[in-house]
């Protein structure tokens, strides 16, 4: 079920519009997308908030402005770096039955056996971007590591999807890596060698091959 959002058309763009927004619990933001201009607007922050929490960051909001309600998704925010309260939100009007793409996180579920024998985890990407209709997109991408072991990886062709999402990824692409336990480096400490072909020059590191 869709959260529901009450917006106000906004008119007044000067810095002390802004305040007055603000000082009233409110933020400005922006509706454009599925035959609408895009249109400046505002909404109150603690709602809006809500309606994240409760329907997820690519949940379905239902925008009432103007006495009537178009269904759309949260595209973009900005945020306070200190308090990381938004402060300005990009709406995009969606038609239920049409394709859009959008960018989900991706949740490594379990702990891996590789880490538990001392490899290093490695997560080179951490969000995904996928295509769907707004009704089936995910709040994320569940991806089970359990079972990696050290020296091993998955990419995105491991992930299970079904066909209601398109995922605009090359499959080879690694999602995460166990590394192996780093090697301590042994450095020679230029004694007398025995005869023959020395293993390491003097002064030379050398590293434990993987």
């Amino acid at each position: 079920m869709s959260a529901v959002l009450v917006a106000q058309e906004r008119t007044g763009f000067q810095r002390s519009n802004l305040k007055e927004l603000r000082d009233h619990g409110n933020i400005p933001a922006i509706v454009y997308g599925v035959n609408m201009e895009s249109k400046p607007v505002s909404v109150n922050v603690t709602d809006l908030t809500k309606a994240i929490r409760d329907n997820g960051r690519n949940g379905i909001i239902s925008l009432q402005l103007s006495g009537k309600n178009c269904n759309v998704i949260l595209s973009d925010y900005q945020a306070d770096p200190i308090n990381k309260e938004i402060i300005h939100a990009d709406f995009l009007a969606v038609n239920m039955s049409t394709d859009i793409q959008v960018t989900v996180r991706i949740q490594l579920d379990g702990d891996p056996l590789g880490v538990k024998d001392g490899g290093v985890l490695q997560q080179p990407l951490h969000e995904l971007s996928i295509t769907a209709t707004p009704d089936h997109i995910p709040q994320a991408i569940h991806v089970d590591i359990s079972n990696l072991q050290v020296g091993e990886n998955l990419t995105v062709a491991d992930i299970s999807s079904n066909s209601d999402v398109k995922i605009n990824h090359d499959e080879d692409e690694v999602l995460v890596s166990i590394l192996p336990p780093k090697q301590e480096v042994e450095i020679s400490t230029g004694e007398k060698q025995s005869p023959g072909t020395p293993e390491a020059l003097e002064g030379r590191e050398t590293t434990k091959k993987e």
